[in-house]
């Protein structure tokens, strides 16, 4: 008896090990390309009746930044309408109760396009500290510049705080100007000991790099055509080369993040851009644009221009522009804003499906497990199986009933999602 108890507990440990809980430490997870190394992830869940709803609780203010997870602790930004604070929240994971709010700055609301938020820049945390970006305004106005059609515009400066896991502020600075008709939404990444900030704007745009520790500027380096962009970089080790590739103004480049100098660049293909980039390890993979779009794979191993040496293929048919793509199998997953999706050969750029998946999209595409979970603003997640069929093979599909604009988490075996209303834990 002892010995077939001693065996049941040493599978269940080697099991749990096998399920490989991650932390979700900031845009788009651990990996920064919307992958998680789970396994078992709930496929069916159920607001109305409860079905693998694990808790459910309302989040204050609005906000469309992600959840951040490390080990119990939960993140999340908000701004509050009724006092213009824009605050950051912790919570602890296993149960959604709330540990601490504290309060970056209180300032008048920056103009935006009407699908942002005042809110929707993503922490991203080192396990000891979380790190936010917000635009803070004066209120004063000027001509926006970049539009269609003559409005004001609130011009404003990006502001970066850092707080440790009790609530503490330890430092905030400013980095820089920005001004943009759509207002602010840029998350930072961490490399080693800096934090990186994407500062593209319809201004001098710029990429700078704090010291985690102080917020002290490590590096500041220009941005080409200063045109409002909003993309993460994606930091890979590729060859010995440390890359830093960001899509924006009009232009695709690689950086050393030691020092912001250039490897390679790919002018165009559009003007602004908004997703996020994902590798392979084999190649670069762009999805977004305005106003035309665009999906490229793109070599990373030049030098200088490769514009037109390094694009391996190179397709117009999917209109994707706010949403991130995912890699899963072999193959490339587009969401469409428009509700539809594409799943391309990651080698061939050969389109194998596309479907209607939704009415619009705006959250960004996760993985796990081998599956594709696709996330429409209707709070509508269909999961999806990849494959080389000529349809999508959809799995399941499960109803929040709440407007959702933010991406989804993936950590210690649930989903995070956050609705306009509420912070959902799905699975066990």
């Amino acid at each position: 008896m002892l010995q077939r108890l001693t065996l049941a507990v040493l599978g269940l440990v080697m099991s749990t090990s096998s399920a490989q809980p991650e932390d979700w430490p900031g845009w788009r997870g651990p990996r920064g390309d919307g992958t998680s190394l789970e396994v078992n992830l709930p496929t069916q869940w159920d607001a109305a009746t409860g079905e693998n709803i694990a808790w459910r609780i309302p989040v204050p203010g609005i906000g469309h930044s992600c959840p951040v997870i490390s080990g119990d602790h939960l993140f999340l930004t908000t701004f509050l309408p009724d006092t213009t604070e824009r605050q950051l929240l912790c919570l602890d994971r296993l149960t959604g109760t709330t540990r601490w709010r504290q309060t970056i700055f209180t300032a008048p609301v920056e103009t935006k396009h009407t699908l942002n938020s005042h809110a929707s820049g993503t922490p991203v945390t080192d396990g000891e500290m979380i790190y936010v970006t917000f635009l803070k305004v004066d209120g004063n106005t000027v001509p926006a510049p970049n539009v269609g059609s003559p409005r004001p515009v609130t011009p404003g400066e990006i502001v970066v705080a850092a707080y440790d896991f009790t609530g503490e502020q330890q430092w905030l600075v400013s980095i820089g100007e920005f001004i943009s008709a759509h207002g602010f939404a840029s998350s930072p990444v961490l490399f080693e000991d800096t934090l990186i900030v994407n500062g593209d704007h319809d201004g001098e745009g710029y990429l700078a790099a704090l010291d985690t520790a102080t917020g002290e500027t490590i590096w500041k380096i220009e941005r080409p055509h200063g045109i409002r962009s909003y993309c993460t970089p994606l930091i890979r080790e590729i060859d010995g080369r440390t890359q830093m590739v960001i899509s924006g103004s009009q232009s695709i480049i690689s950086y050393d993040p030691h020092d912001g100098s250039e490897h390679w660049r790919v002018e165009g293909p559009a003007e602004q851009f908004v997703a996020s980039m994902v590798f392979d390890g084999q190649y670069f993979f762009m999805a977004c644009g305005f106003p035309t779009h665009h999906v490229m794979a793109i070599k990373p191993n030049g030098s200088g221009d490769v514009t037109d040496t390094h694009v391996v293929w190179h397709s117009q048919e999917s209109k994707s522009y706010v949403p991130s793509p995912v890699l899963a199998d072999g193959y490339l997953f587009v969401p469409d804003d428009r509700g539809t999706a594409s799943c391309y050969d990651t080698k061939t750029g050969e389109r194998v499906w596309r479907a209607r998946l939704g009415q619009h999209f705006s959250p960004s595409l996760v993985s796990a497990g081998g599956l594709v979970y696709f996330l429409a603003d209707d709070g509508t997640t269909k999961v999806v199986k990849p494959g080389s069929g000529p349809e999508a093979d959809v799995i399941a599909e499960n109803e929040l009933g709440e407007r959702c604009s933010a991406s989804p988490a993936i950590a210690h075996g649930h989903l995070y999602i956050r609705t306009h209303e509420h912070l959902f834990a799905i699975g066990p």
